[in-house]
Order: C-alpha cells, then sequence, then structure tokens
C-alpha cells in the first residue's frame, strides 16, 4: 500500500470506530459497510465487502447494551477489508484465515479501548463539574469535542494496528498452509456462521446454546462444501 491508501484506510476506520458511539451512529462502523469502504480504498471494493460480509456474522453476537463492553468492529473491519483487497480481486482463503483472527483480536481490544475512552472522559467531566454547574457553554463545548477528537485516535490507532499487524500474519498463515484450500473456507465462514446463529439464540432461541452454535457451524460446513461442489 502508498502512504495514501494507508492514511485514507486509517481514516475510514477512524470513522467508523467514531460512529458507533461518538457520532453520527449512522451505521458506518457496522463490518459490512466499513470492510466495503476499505476495499474501496485499495480500489477492490469486492474482496472487501466479501471480508466485511464475514464479520458481520460474528458482530451479530454483539449486544451493545447501556455501559456492558462489546467488540468495535468498524476499524478492524476497515483494515481487514482492505488487507483482503490488497491480496487481488479473488477470495483467497488462507490469506483470510490470517486476516480473520487479526480482525478479531482487533475488535476485542477496540471493545478494551473504549472502557478506557470512558474512563478519560469521567475523568474530564469531573476536572469541569463546577464549570458545568455554573452553566459554562465553553466548559461543555470543550467536553464534548474532546471526547470526539479521543475517540477518533483510539479509533485511527486500532485501524492502524491491524494494518500493520494483519499482513505478515496473514502472509505467514499462507505460505504455512498445508491444507487443502476447502478447509480454510470452512473454518472461516463456517465458524462465522456458527457464530450467527448463536447469536440469534441468545435473542430468540430456547434450548442448548451449544446446540445452536454446532446447528450453525454444521451449516456453515454444508454450504461452503456445496458451493465448492457447483
Amino acid at each position: 500500500m502508498t502512504p495514501a491508501t494507508i492514511a485514507g484506510v486509517v481514516g475510514v476506520g477512524a470513522v467508523a470506530g467514531l460512529d458507533l458511539v461518538s457520532v453520527p451512529q449512522a451505521m458506518l462502523g457496522r463490518p459490512l459497510v466499513a470492510g466495503f469502504l476499505g476495499g474501496a480504498v485499495v480500489g477492490r471494493p469486492l474482496p472487501g465487502l466479501a471480508t466485511g460480509a464475514v464479520l458481520e456474522l460474528f458482530a451479530f453476537e454483539t449486544l451493545p447494551v447501556g455501559a456492558s463492553r462489546y467488540p468495535d468492529w468498524g476499524p478492524a473491519a476497515a483494515a481487514a477489508g482492505a488487507l483482503a483487497a490488497m491480496r487481488g480481486g479473488r477470495w483467497n482463503p488462507a490469506w483470510m484465515v490470517g486476516i480473520m483472527v487479526v480482525a478479531l483480536l482487533a475488535a476485542w481490544l477496540g471493545g478494551l479501548s473504549l472502557l478506557l475512552l470512558r474512563r478519560l472522559n469521567a475523568a474530564q467531566l469531573r476536572r469541569r463539574a463546577q464549570a458545568l454547574d455554573n452553566g459554562d457553554v465553553r466548559a461543555l463545548g470543550a467536553l464534548q469535542l474532546g471526547g470526539i477528537a479521543r475517540d477518533l485516535v483510539r479509533a485511527a490507532a486500532l485501524t492502524g494496528y491491524t494494518l500493520i499487524v494483519g499482513e505478515p500474519v496473514a502472509r505467514h498463515v499462507e505460505m504455512g498452509w498445508r491444507l487443502p484450500l476447502p478447509v480454510a473456507d470452512v473454518a472461516v465462514v463456517g465458524t462465522a456462521l456458527g457464530v450467527a446463529v448463536w447469536s440469534a439464540y441468545r435473542l430468540f432461541g430456547q434450548g442448548s446454546p451449544r446446540g445452536w452454535f454446532a446447528t450453525g457451524a454444521v451449516a456453515g460446513v454444508a454450504v461452503v462444501a456445496g458451493v465448492l461442489a457447483w
């Protein structure tokens, strides 16, 4: 990637992370959207869209309710979409295994960074509590803009981390892959569908969560096998 492309991807990831909580909350942080935009910056939006679609299945498990801790999928998806697009216009299963591992870790780290951001924002709020009680509009504006700026830096750093770590990890996995490539397809798509079905159980289902996860994983394997056979 050129420096301009890297800056573009980091910018997309920063906006996607900002969209989760701060502004504008327009669903730009969904993996499907962020992955597509990350791939589009590289010049190949379809691999980015495919990557975002797989991460979207994992993201179905997330229930962002109140002050609960949850992964931040947007920056990770933007970087993963760009990395998938960088590899070429075709889906590369072994490369995708490495990307998904790094993206899932980055999303989890994003959840931890959100917790840290909340604590920083709370500390700033305590510092300006007296001014806010006195009706100081400038203190209110500084508090809001400061929170947005910290969130933007956080999301940009998370996107950059995913890019920096993801490329060598994906290359290493691809070079070291010794199993048939359809196994990589099953590992990525089957697991993602399993998580998606399990998350559907959490919202609507009854019975064993393990059973629902197993059902989703089997369905994912069957879908991949059918597509490959066709």
